[in-house]
């Protein structure tokens, strides 16, 4: 489907861009005040031909944040710019079918994402008839088993003819991606896509992803928890935390000089093959708040170089380095501490009075 007659032109290079993209959601009744704030001023650029993996755990924000590209949710504030347009503003049955067929979304549950009463052709049919209107009913065939044929499913082995049932995880897994690129889309929102699959087959998926992208053109968002697939197929990374972005930067930059204490603790949770097992380090102090959390940073209660500041002031993406941001207070002083040397991991800093080593 081409681009609607009245779209903007591209203001920048970004295919999309988020400026201080928020989500909150009400808890309780109409009265009610308490608010969990699921995603909080996110601003976010993917670029042509781009993989960036948001990184996070569970509670995070990085669903919603697919979610809200997909427009399955409305923004509580901040915009969302798809090649120079407000997706805000696409408002008619047309440019939102558009927009959808150029950012389509693969699910996480690869079990529960198709209709069992269908065969597996039925999705990437239907989207073929509604997105790709000038194709016959010859044409859609063709199309179909070219899809199949580019995710690895033999087209010619009666893999369109297949009912869910008789299909593995993985080969679920791969039938969402041409859903998703039957409509020949621009930009991928892939939520969690090998997070239900065995760690055999994981590495098959991320190889597609990075074949989508070299071959189809395609960018994509990679939603995950684990950061070691995110290190194997991302350009770059963003990694949240309770809502915020509290760093990003070109993947070998950030997962090679971590700036955030999160960053930090995410990469010591991924074992080390030429160790011995050991017990991981673990993190103390409080979950995160993300009901009405008020100012401060919300890694405070589980980070061991917090400081007085850090309960104060919500602490802003700063710059750490050509392209590498961070939001953290004692980053930033690190930073500043070594500026000419070079930026390493966080030092040893004042904890109120005390020293943490």
């Amino acid at each position: 489907m081409s681009q609607p007659a009245n779209a903007a032109p591209d203001s920048d290079d970004a295919l999309l861009r988020t400026t201080g993209l928020t989500r909150h959601f009400r808890l309780g009744g109409l009265l009610s005040r308490r608010m969990l704030h699921a995603v909080d001023d996110l601003n976010l650029v993917i670029h042509e031909r781009e993989i960036v993996a948001l990184v996070g755990e569970s509670g995070s924000g990085k669903t919603t944040v697919a979610r809200l590209l997909a427009m399955l949710y409305p923004p509580t504030r901040g915009t969302i710019h798809y090649r120079g347009r407000s997706v805000h503003r696409l408002r008619s049955r047309k440019d939102v079918l558009w927009y959808r067929g150029e950012v389509p979304m693969v699910f996480q549950d690869p079990y529960s994402a198709m209709n069992p009463v269908f065969r597996v052709s039925h999705g990437v049919m239907r989207n073929l008839k509604l997105h790709r209107r000038d194709l016959d009913s010859a044409q859609r065939h063709e199309e179909a088993e070219r899809v199949f044929d580019v995710v690895g499913l033999n087209p010619a082995g009666d893999m369109l003819r297949k009912f869910p049932y008789e299909m593995s995880g993985g080969q679920r897994q791969r039938v969402g991606f041409a859903q998703a690129l039957a409509v020949r889309p621009k930009l991928i929102l892939a939520d969690e896509p090998v997070s239900m699959l065995d760690v055999s087959i994981r590495a098959g998926i991320l190889n597609m992803m990075a074949s989508l992208r070299a071959d189809e053109g395609a960018s994509i968002l990679y939603i995950t928890h684990d950061i070691a697939s995110a290190r194997y197929v991302a350009d770059r990374i963003v990694v949240m935390y309770a809502g915020y972005a509290v760093e990003q930067g070109p993947t070998e930059v950030v997962l090679s000089r971590p700036k955030h204490p999160y960053t930090q603790l995410l990469l010591s949770a991924v074992p080390d093959p030429r160790e011995k097992a050991a017990p991981v380090s673990a993190d103390s102090g409080e979950p995160p708040r993300v009901i009405d959390p008020g100012d401060g940073c919300r890694f405070r209660q589980r980070c061991p170089y917090a400081i007085d500041e850090c309960a104060r002031v919500t602490p802003l993406l700063r710059s750490m380095g050509p392209g590498h941001d961070a939001a953290c207070h004692v980053a930033v002083a690190d930073a500043e501490d070594h500026r000419g040397e070079g930026f390493g991991p966080i030092s040893s800093v004042a904890k109120g009075t005390d020293t943490v080593a």
